[in-house]
C-alpha cells in the first residue's frame, strides 16, 4: 500500500474499510498479510521449484504428458496474488527446476558452465513470464489471461536472445497427449495455450471449490479445463495419415560415427565412409530383393563434413554410393568457401547429373555453430575455440524435387522453430525431412526430446516426417505423429518405408503466425487491464 493511502486511512478513522480497500492498488488489495506464517515464503519457493521438476517429468522420453497441467496448476497456486517481484523470483525457481534437468545434455563434453549459463538465462525469461502471470492472477477469467501470457513468454524465448531457443515449449512435451490435435488447428502456440489453460483452470477450479463457489465462477473454472480438451477432440479429424498424392518409398541412412561427443567428427573421412558403405549395403539388399528399391535416400546432417566441391576424393566416394543405389540422395555436408562463413548444407545428388541443388541451414545454433561475443565467452570456457570458424545462415527454404516428390529440408535444430518448418511446407513440401546429427550429445535425452518435436511437426502440418541421424535415433513418423520405424543409437542401420505424400494444408499451415499473434494480443489485453486498474487506483488515492 502506498504511503499516501496509508496516511489518508489514518487521518479518516471513520472511513469505511471497504472504501479504503478500494483506494488501495490491486497488488495490495489481496497481498500477503503480516499475520501469515513465517514459513510461507520458503514453502512457496520450494513448491515453485517442484512444479518445474514436475514439468520436466512430463517431457520425453517419459510418456507422462498429463503431468504438465498438474505442474502448471501447482505453479498457479504459487503465483496467485503475488506481487510482480515475487512472481519473477518464483518463476525463476520454477525455470531452474524445469530446465536444469531438461537441458543437462548441453554439458556433454564441455562441462557445466555452458549448461548453467543457458539454464540461468532461460530461467530469467521464464521468471519474466511468471511475473506477468502473477500480475493477471487478480483479473476475472484469470486462467485465460495467464495462459496467453505463458504463450507470450514462449514467443519471447523463441526469438531472443541470439535468435532464440525454443527448447522446453509446452507443446513439445505433448506428442502422446490428448491435446496434440490442437497443433493442426493453430500450431505449437495454440497447443501450448491449451495445456496452460487446462493447468491454470485446474488450479482455479480447485481454489473455488474450497470456497463454496457461486455457479457462475465454478462454471468458468470448469470451462477453462474442459475447453482445451473439447477443442482437441473436435480437431482430431484434422489428424490423418492417409495418402493424398500417392505414396513413395523412402530410405534413411544412419552410418554411425567413430565416437560420441564433441570429437565425433575427428575422423571426418570415417563418418563419410560409414554412410557411403551403408548405402552400398542398401544397394546390395535391394539387388538381392531383401528390401524394396527406394525412390529417394536421405543422409543425415554432417554425414560428409568434407566439402565434396573442393575435395575430389569425397566427391568420388559420394558419387559412387549414389550411383550404386541409383536414385536421388540428399547429402548433409559442410561447405567451406574461401571467404566468409561456413555453410551447413544439404546437397541433392543425382545418380546421373551429380550435385544439382543445395539448401543452407537457416537457423544456426548459437554457441554451437557460431559463437556470439567470442572474446567475452572465452573468459568462461576455452571450448568456444573448438568452433574456429562460424557458420552462416541460409536465406530461403529448401524443397528438393526427388523422384517427383517435394521433400522439404528442415535441418536438425531448425525443427524447434515454427517459422522454419512452416515456410518449408508453404514452399511445397509434401514430406518433411529433418536430417540431424546428435552424436555430440551422446546417449542423453536430447535425441528423444528432438524426436518429440518432429512428431508434433508431423501433426501440425499433416506431413510424413523423416529423421535420418548420424548416430540415431533415426525414425519414420507418419502424418498423425506415430513413429512406425526407428533405429537404435550408435549403430549403423538403414530404414526403408513406404510413406504417404500429402499436399493439403492444415489450418495451422494456412494461418502461420496468426494464432500466436492473436494470443499475444490477449496477453497484452490482460496486462493492459492490470495497468489500467493500477493507474485508476493511484489517481483515486
Amino acid at each position: 500500500m502506498s504511503s499516501s493511502v496509508t496516511r489518508a486511512a489514518e487521518s479518516e478513522p471513520s472511513q469505511p474499510a471497504g472504501r479504503a480497500a478500494a483506494l488501495a492498488p490491486p497488488e495490495a488489495a489481496d497481498g500477503p498479510r503480516p499475520g501469515r506464517r513465517k514459513g510461507a515464503r520458503p514453502a512457496r519457493a520450494a513448491l515453485a521449484a517442484l512444479a518445474g521438476v514436475l514439468l520436466y517429468l512430463s517431457f520425453p522420453p517419459r510418456p507422462l504428458w498429463w503431468v504438465a497441467p498438474l505442474a502448471l496448476a501447482l505453479l498457479a497456486g504459487c503465483l496467485r496474488g503475488r506481487r510482480a517481484r515475487a512472481g519473477f523470483g518464483l518463476g525463476f525457481l520454477f525455470g531452474l527446476g524445469f530446465l536444469l534437468p531438461l537441458l543437462v545434455w548441453t554439458s556433454e563434453g564441455v562441462g557445466p558452465v555452458p549448461w548453467i549459463a543457458l539454464v540461468t538465462l532461460e530461467s530469467l525469461l521464464i521468471g519474466l513470464t511468471c511475473l506477468g502471470v502473477a500480475l493477471v492472477s487478480r483479473l476475472p477469467g484469470r486462467p485465460l489471461w495467464a495462459a496467453a501470457v505463458w504463450v507470450a513468454g514462449e514467443a519471447l524465448r523463441a526469438r531472443a536472445p541470439f535468435g532464440g531457443f525454443s527448447w522446453g515449449k509446452l507443446a513439445f512435451g505433448q506428442a502422446d497427449g490428448i491435446f496434440t490435435p490442437l497443433a493442426a488447428l493453430g500450431g505449437t502456440p495454440l497447443l501450448s495455450f491449451g495445456v496452460a489453460l487446462c493447468g491454470f483452470g485446474l488450479y482455479e477450479g480447485l481454489r473455488i471449490a474450497r470456497r463454496n463457489p457461486t455457479r457462475g465462477t465454478a462454471a468458468l473454472a470448469a470451462l477453462a479445463v474442459a475447453a482445451p480438451v473439447g477443442a482437441a477432440l473436435a480437431a482430431r479429424p484434422l489428424v490423418s495419415g492417409a495418402a493424398e498424392d500417392g505414396t513413395a518409398v523412402a530410405a534413411l541412412i544412419q552410418g554411425n560415427v567413430p565416437r560420441a561427443g564433441l570429437d565425433f567428427n575427428a575422423q571426418r573421412r570415417q563418418v563419410l565412409d560409414n554412410h557411403a558403405n551403408r548405402t552400398l549395403q542398401l544397394a546390395a539388399d535391394v539387388k538381392a530383393g531383401r528390401v524394396p528399391k527406394p525412390d529417394f535416400v536421405l543422409w543425415p546432417e554432417n554425414s560428409s563434413d568434407i566439402d565434396p566441391y573442393t575435395q575430389p576424393d569425397a566427391y568420388a566416394v559420394i558419387d559412387n554410393a549414389v550411383k550404386a543405389i541409383g536414385v536421388p540422395v540428399a547429402i548433409g555436408s559442410v561447405l567451406a568457401p574461401e571467404t566468409g562463413p561456413l555453410r551447413n548444407t544439404m546437397i541433392l545428388w543425382d545418380p546421373v547429373k551429380g550435385p544439382t541443388d543445395t539448401y543452407d541451414k537457416r537457423k544456426i545454433q548459437p554457441f554451437g555453430e557460431r559463437i556470439p561475443m567470442r572474446s567475452f565467452v572465452r573468459l568462461f570456457s576455452s571450448d568456444v575455440d573448438r568452433v574456429r570458424r562460424d557458420f552462416g545462415p541460409g536465406k530461403e527454404p529448401g524443397v528438393f524435387g526427388m523422384a517427383g516428390s517435394g521433400i522439404g529440408m528442415v535441418t536438425c535444430y531448425e525443427a524447434a522453430f515454427d517459422d522454419a518448418v512452416h515456410s518449408t511446407v508453404r514452399a511445397g513440401a509434401q514430406v518433411i525431412a529433418v536430417p540431424s546429427n546428435n552424436a555430440t550429445f551422446g546417449r542423453t535425452q536430447m535425441t528423444y526430446q528432438q524426436l518429440a518435436m518432429d512428431r508434433i511437426r508431423a501433426v501440425e502440418h499433416s506431413r510424413t516426417v523423416l529423421v535420418p541421424v548420424t548416430s540415431g535415433v533415426s525414425a519414420v513418423i507418419q502424418p498423425d505423429g506415430k513413429v512406425t520405424q526407428q533405429t537404435e543409437m550408435f549403430t549403423a542401420d538403414a530404414l526403408v518405408a513406404e510413406i504417404p505424400l500429402r499436399s493439403s494444408q492444415t489450418p495451422a499451415t494456412r494461418l502461420g503466425t496468426l494464432p500466436e499473434y492473436a494470443l499475444l494480443l490477449v496477453a497484452a489485453g490482460g496486462l493492459g487491464a492490470v495497468l489500467t486498474r493500477r493507474v485508476r487506483a493511484r489517481r483515486a488515492a
